[in-house]
C-alpha cells in the first residue's frame, strides 16, 4: 500500500501482537486495543517450533526471545503407567539444520512481555489498555469502533484478534458459542529443582493413555518443568485458564499413571484446571474491512503444539498481504484465502491426534507398546510435523489480487 491505512487491532495477544509489530516495521501506522486493564504474565508454557521461530527472528526478537527459552535436547513418547518410553524427534540444532530455525519452549508470559516491549518501542502508546470494544461500523473508507468506556475511533482496516470470545466475529457472523471438546485440562509450573534428577533432563514428554495425555517440558532454561494433563471427561467445563484446584484434586484426577507423573504433581506451585473449547474453523474471516485472526477464527486442541505458532504466522502473513496491495478489502481477503486451507488442517488434525494420544489400546502395556510402535514411527512422525515446521510465513506465495 503506498498510503498506508491505519490499523485497529483489538486484542493484545500474541497473535494481535505480532501482527502489530509486522505492520509496524512495514510503515503502518496501528494502534492495539485491549480490554484488560493491565497486561499481567498469563498462561503457562508455549511450543515455539521453527514455523514460529523464524517470524520472531525475521522481527528482529530473536535474541530477546532465546534468551526466555529452553532450546529441548529432543521429545520423547512416554506410556502412561510403565513409563516405557520411545524418541519422538531431536531438537535444537535439528531443528536448525532441517528446518532453517530453531525450536524454543518458552513462558506464554515471557514472550508476551518481550512482544509488548517491543511494540512500544516502536510504536510508542500503540497498546491501549481498558478498551472493551462494544460496537463497529464500516463504511467505503473507515471502521468506526466504539468502546465501553465511551472511547469511539476509526481506522482504515479492523483486525479481531481477540479470542475463542471474539467480540469482533460477534458483530461481524452472530452467536456462534465454542462447544466443549470433552476434554479437560490441569495445568501448573513446577520448579526444576524440587524435582529428582531424572525429572531434570531438557526434554519434553508426551505421555501417552487411555482417555488422556500429558505434556512436560522445561522452561527458562531449564529452571522451570511445564505440566498439561488433559483428560476425556464429560461433566467438567470451566471456562478460564485460572480456575484454582489442588494437587490432591489433580492427583486424584492422575490415579493409575507413572510414579513420576505423582512426583510432578505433588510438586506444582497451583494447579489450574479449565476446560478445552472450540469450534470448526470459520472459512471466512474477512468482511470488508475488517478480519479475524488466530484463536477468533480458529481455535485448536493444543495436540500439535500449534496454536501460538499459527497466531504468529496469521500476523507476518496479514502484515505481508496489507503491505502488498492497495486496497483493504482485497488484501484481507487475500490473507484468508492464503491461511485457511493451513489452518483449518492444523484444527482438525489437531483434533485427530487427540484420539491417537488417547487410545483404548493403551490400556493394556503389551497392547499399548505395539500400538506406539506402530503409530509413531519416523515414517509417521515426519508426515505428521514436517508440513508444520517448515512453513515460511515469510515466503508462502500469496495468491494475486
Amino acid at each position: 500500500m503506498s498510503e498506508h491505512a491505519p490499523v485497529a487491532i483489538v486484542g493484545a495477544g500474541i497473535g494481535g501482537l505480532v501482527a502489530a509489530l509486522a505492520l509496524i516495521q512495514k510503515g503502518f501506522a496501528v494502534d492495539v486495543y485491549e480490554q484488560a486493564q493491565e497486561l499481567r504474565e498469563l498462561g503457562a508454557g508455549l511450543q515455539l517450533s521453527a514455523n514460529g521461530t523464524r517470524i520472531l527472528i525475521a522481527l528482529g526478537l530473536g535474541e530477546a526471545v532465546e534468551k526466555i527459552s529452553c532450546v529441548p535436547e529432543g521429545k520423547e513418547v512416554r506410556l502412561y503407567n510403565t513409563g516405557q518410553t520411545w524418541k519422538l524427534f531431536d531438537l535444537g540444532e535439528t531443528s536448525v539444520e532441517k528446518y532453517g530455525a530453531p525450536y524454543w519452549m518458552a513462558h506464554r508470559g515471557d514472550l508476551h512481555r518481550i512482544l509488548v516491549d517491543a511494540v512500544e518501542q516502536a510504536r510508542p502508546g500503540a497498546i491501549r489498555l481498558g478498551h472493551k470494544l462494544v460496537s463497529f461500523e464500516q463504511s467505503a473508507d473507515l471502521v468506526t469502533m466504539r468502546f465501553d468506556n465511551g472511547v469511539t475511533a476509526t481506522a482504515g482496516a479492523l483486525v479481531g484478534a481477540d479470542g475463542v470470545h471474539s467480540a469482533v466475529r460477534q458483530v461481524l457472523f452472530g452467536d456462534m458459542p465454542a462447544e466443549f471438546l470433552g476434554v479437560a485440562a490441569w495445568r501448573g509450573l513446577v520448579p526444576m529443582e524440587r524435582l529428582p534428577k531424572h525429572l531434570q533432563r531438557l526434554v519434553g514428554c508426551n505421555w501417552v493413555g487411555p482417555g488422556g495425555h500429558i505434556i512436560t517440558y522445561p522452561l527458562r532454561g531449564g529452571k522451570l518443568l511445564n505440566f498439561v494433563a488433559a483428560l476425556e471427561r464429560d461433566n467438567w467445563a470451566v471456562d478460564s485458564w485460572t480456575e484454582r484446584g489442588t494437587r490432591e484434586e489433580c492427583a486424584a484426577d492422575l490415579v493409575g499413571w507413572h510414579a513420576d507423573i505423582q512426583e510432578i504433581v505433588r510438586h506444582i506451585d497451583i494447579p489450574y484446571k479449565w476446560a478445552l473449547l472450540g469450534r470448526e474453523p470459520l472459512q471466512q474471516w474477512a468482511v470488508g474491512r475488517v478480519t479475524l485472526l488466530g484463536d477468533a477464527c480458529h481455535p485448536t486442541l493444543p495436540m500439535l503444539a500449534q496454536g501460538g505458532n499459527m497466531a504468529i504466522e496469521d500476523g507476518m502473513v496479514l502484515a505481508r498481504c496489507l503491505a502488498g496491495q492497495g486496497d483493504v478489502a482485497i488484501a484481507l481477503k487475500q490473507f484468508e484465502t492464503a491461511r485457511v486451507e493451513r489452518t483449518s488442517q492444523i484444527v482438525r488434525r489437531s483434533t485427530k491426534a487427540a484420539k491417537r494420544f488417547h487410545n483404548p489400546a493403551l490400556a493394556d502395556p503389551v497392547g499399548a507398546a505395539a500400538y506406539v510402535d506402530r503409530e509413531w514411527t519416523p515414517e509417521k512422525i515426519e508426515a505428521r510435523y514436517g508440513w508444520l515446521f517448515e512453513y515460511d510465513a515469510l515466503e508462502t506465495p500469496l495468491a494475486a489480487a
